[in-house]
């Protein structure tokens, strides 16, 4: 049944129901907002990686 769920005609049906719901002002800022926080949520996961990684130069045995 849900073998072929994602048609080509879907996606163009989504595409028109978009631009009519959103309008063709808004959908390039929403755009151009998606990407910067996908950038912001890629850099902040490097940086969230780079932290858990031990260093060894900053262990000082007491």
């Amino acid at each position: 049944m849900l073998r072929n769920a994602m048609e080509p005609w879907h996606l163009v049906v989504l595409l028109v129901v978009c631009l009519l719901v959103f309008g063709s002002k808004k959908l390039p800022d929403m755009a151009r907002s998606l990407g910067k926080s996908a950038r912001i949520l890629k850099s902040e996961a490097r940086a969230m990686r780079a932290d858990d990684r031990p260093t060894t130069g900053d262990v000082t045995p007491h």
